[in-house]
């Protein structure tokens, strides 16, 4: 059993800097933090460290040939991450980004195997939330975000609810209180024919609209 869990609460519209310096501090050393997003609590580490991917598969007792979605901050980020923008990918985030939803693509050469689940396929999201973008911004890089919960047991809407299933098995909780936003929808488009994998805040029909004719 790892030292128990830290707990910060924080503002989730306005989180003080202190906050988001210390988790990004412990973040750059490889270490698992809970943060609010736009509808749910979310994991966020290093997709670039090994040691920090294992220690989210870890806590959440994943298993490890499932992907691990990524947060990026702007399209220079996926542009790094994705194998290509297609024509699907840049529409999809031009109309709903940043917003509620997961867009899967084929990976690039610049993400490790393991954070795809030996796949080669990521799932990149840009989220509203200001926690999100303060800590994508003070780190410059993107940052794996997987819903903070046992693997199997209910998605947690609150911070305290993460602390009470997770605590020792990550570093720190950042508790913004409650998240109220509808959970978002995931859609893959590394086949010919696009897929909605998981319908949510953006309907099938919203999806198609955007992408009539691509």
């Amino acid at each position: 059993m790892r030292a128990p869990t830290d707990l910060i609460e924080i503002d989730q519209e306005n989180p003080s800097q202190e906050a988001i310096t210390r988790a990004a501090a412990i973040i750059r050393k490889g270490g698992v933090v809970a943060i609010p997003t736009d509808a749910l609590y979310m994991l966020v580490a290093d997709p670039y460290n090994l040691h920090a991917v294992g220690q989210v598969f870890k806590a959440k007792k994943r298993e490890v040939h499932r992907s691990l979605p990524l947060l990026i901050d702007d399209m220079v980020m996926a542009e790094d991450l994705a194998a290509e923008i297609t024509k699907r990918f840049s529409l999809l985030a031009r109309h709903f980004w940043p917003g509620p939803l997961t867009i899967i693509v084929p990976a690039s050469a610049n993400v490790p195997l393991k954070v795809t689940g030996n796949t080669g396929r990521l799932a990149l999201r840009q989220a509203r939330a200001k926690t999100a973008r303060l800590l994508l911004e003070a780190l410059g890089q993107p940052l794996i975000s997987t819903s903070a919960n046992l693997s199997g047991q209910p998605t947690c809407a609150l911070g305290i609810e993460v602390f009470g299933q997770m605590d020792g098995h990550l570093h720190l909780v950042l508790d913004g209180g409650p998240c109220v936003g509808v959970p978002g929808t995931t859609v893959d488009i590394t086949e010919p024919i696009w897929k909605v994998i998981k319908e949510g805040a953006i309907t099938e029909k919203e999806i198609a609209e955007c992408l009539r004719g691509a």
